[in-house]
């Protein structure tokens, strides 16, 4: 702050309120969503803070007025904004999730979750145990849905890590998930369109044989009418022609990608 700046501010601001980077992406889409304007960070900065004055107070029927300035934002940027916009509106939950390493662990921790929609999803092998899951869950109720999520998976023995808040991993971890796993047998790799509607995974995961386990799953929602997913499968070679019969019934578009150099360089656990 500026030595003028600051000796105004002094003399006319009564309180200041602090608000997150997430809390200011969401009034960023708050703006566009009721005027199809794009502000700057800074300009979005009143929106964000008259938001979160409002939570806290509950005050209605009163006029507030928020200053909304500056358009210093490029196209690269939006793609932060988006990816941020649903946590600061408290409608999405991030948590890491540990689920037994066996066949069936995935769709039993989807039937846990329910028919709430998956915003993302990242796993990959890593042992014969235990699986590390970063899973995005979208809210409609916040912070209060969000605690009942977690309980519900707790109360099923799976613990259960809030990473809502974590800025290491919303700007990192959740896109380092993979990695090669040494010792994996029989793993091929498919690239699906998914339905973007609640249920589809699990329909996914109900019709697989019980003995094909997931060995890697990537997913993220973006908005479009499907989800693009990248999903990893222990299928034995002499079960390969069931397996291609399985997602011929399934209908999902979807391409095999387990000879993709991609794949060989940075993910292939055979090697």
């Amino acid at each position: 702050v500026g030595e003028e700046t600051f000796r105004l501010a002094q003399q006319g601001v009564d309180e200041v309120i602090l608000v997150s980077t997430d809390e200011i992406c969401a009034a960023i889409k708050d703006i566009f969503d009721d005027t199809r304007s794009i502000a700057e960070p800074a300009g979005a900065l009143g929106i964000a803070g008259l938001k979160k004055y409002v939570e806290r107070t509950g005050q209605s029927g009163a006029p507030l007025i928020a200053l909304n300035c500056g358009a210093n934002i490029n196209f690269d940027r939006l793609r932060h904004v988006a990816e941020r916009a649903e946590l600061g509106e408290r409608r999405e939950a991030l948590l890491a999730v540990t689920i037994p390493e066996q066949s069936g662990s995935f769709r039993k921790f989807c039937q846990t979750i329910g028919k709430r929609a998956i915003t993302e999803f990242n796993y990959r092998y890593a042992d014969s145990r235990q699986a590390q899951v970063f899973a995005g869950i979208q809210l409609s109720e916040g912070d209060e849905e969000k605690t009942r999520i977690i309980a519900a998976l707790q109360e099923h023995g799976y613990p259960v890590i809030d990473m809502s808040d974590n800025e290491m991993a919303k700007l990192h971890v959740r896109y380092m998930v993979g990695g090669h796993a040494p010792g994996l047998h029989d793993e091929i790799l498919y690239r699906f369109q998914f339905p973007e509607r609640p249920g589809a995974l699990l329909k996914f995961l109900t019709g697989m044989a019980h003995d094909w386990n997931i060995s890697l799953f990537h997913y993220r929602n973006h908005g479009s009418d499907y989800g693009r997913v990248l999903v990893g499968i222990q299928v034995p070679e002499t079960e390969r022609p069931q397996f291609l019969r399985y997602i011929q019934e399934l209908g999902y578009p979807c391409c095999a990608e387990t000879d993709n150099p991609a794949y060989r360089l940075f993910l292939d656990g055979s090697r």
